[in-house]
């Protein structure tokens, strides 16, 4: 169930629930409404009726009761740094797939601050679908990872693949990511769930929207509010793409979740020739942003390189992405009168 009290609630009422819950052996959680108030949930029903500053109660809702519309009927921002996500501008992620070395990242950082990125993003823990391909730097990986925030001012991002890693990787970077292949490790998510830290979700390649939901639940369970999901493509028959970008769940995330989403065009279809289309694409469907692997010199990566765009090619994606989000949020009647032949005339 999910009760809503005002904000002059006493802390009593809050108390009184948080017992009721224990009592019945079920898990119960606090957090704060957009209005100024409190909301708990708890994961069965406890009587609450006549407690003072009773709001509303919400006996049947989703499983996913913290990352639902239910509970936050505002849409929620997660800020990375100085870098809101969620607030209606959209965000554009973008680096290398794997940091290779300090020289070759600081130049790719320098790149992706040029061509209009607002953070960076990198692995130095990487998995990979084969045993003998690169793995990544691990911390020195980290370490050039926060030289490159340092001399661009970018935020950064990268993967973390195990709980004894989070406190290292939460040490050097701005935002953690929870990648496809651990969207259901639920050590790794109850251990971000624990830290003062971003973490962007990606979507299991063979998820459901539900599971994915519930992964993130996981997060906001154990008391970190700040997450951000990725749509990044799932498993289909079709072997033309890597994988298939799943374009109707950024509306339909928009439906049931108060999570700020962004999509991934790189892996989402494995190749490098479409991922500005499917980026745009993302953005008119309603994305957050965008996350994209990007390297001053694609063909040598050493990870991805059919999938990864140039700078000049983010470039025209940040600003084709920035047109289309001003068109799209544009008033119709303004735009009316903008577009009628004697304002053109008259601006001619």
């Amino acid at each position: 169930m999910i009760v809503t009290l005002t904000a002059t609630a006493p802390q009593s009422t809050v108390i009184t629930i948080l017992a009721a819950a224990a009592a019945a052996g079920c898990e119960a959680r606090t957090f704060s409404s957009h209005q100024g108030g409190i909301i708990v949930g708890v994961a069965g029903s406890v009587p609450v009726a006549d407690l003072p500053g009773v709001q509303t109660v919400l006996e049947k809702h989703r499983p996913y009761m913290l990352a639902s519309r239910e509970s936050h009927q505002i849409p929620s921002t997660v800020v990375v740094g100085d870098v809101p996500i969620g607030a209606g501008r959209p965000v554009f992620i973008a680096g290398p797939c794997v940091v290779e070395s300090r020289e070759s990242l600081l130049e790719a950082a320098r790149a992706m601050k040029a061509a209009g990125a607002d953070l960076l993003r990198g692995g130095a823990f990487k998995p990979r679908s084969s045993p003998y391909s690169f793995q990544g730097l691990g911390e020195e990986g980290l370490r050039y990872l926060s030289d490159a925030r340092e001399l661009t001012g970018l935020p950064v991002v990268t993967e973390v693949m195990e709980p004894d890693q989070v406190d290292l990787v939460a040490h050097y970077a701005d935002m953690l990511q929870v990648g496809t292949r651990n969207m259901a490790n639920f050590p790794l998510l109850r251990r971000v769930g624990q830290i003062d830290k971003p973490v962007l979700l990606k979507r299991g390649f063979s998820a459901t929207i539900e599971e994915w939901l519930m992964s993130a639940e996981y997060i906001l369970a154990q008391g970190n509010p700040n997450v951000v999901l990725c749509e990044r493509g799932i498993r289909a028959f079709d072997t033309s793409t890597r994988f298939t970008l799943d374009l109707t769940a950024v509306p339909l995330i928009k439906e049931l979740s108060h999570l700020p989403i962004i999509v991934d065009p790189s892996h989402g279809t494995g190749r490098r020739s479409l991922v500005a289309r499917m980026a745009l694409a993302g953005l008119a469907a309603g994305a957050d942003g965008v996350i994209v692997e990007a390297h001053p010199d694609p063909d040598r990566a050493m990870c991805d390189s059919t999938q990864t765009i140039t700078p000049p090619e983010l470039a025209t994606i940040v600003d084709s992405g920035l047109k289309l989000h001003a068109v799209l949020n544009a008033d119709p009647f303004e735009s009316a009168i903008d577009a009628h032949p004697l304002i053109l005339a008259m601006q001619a």
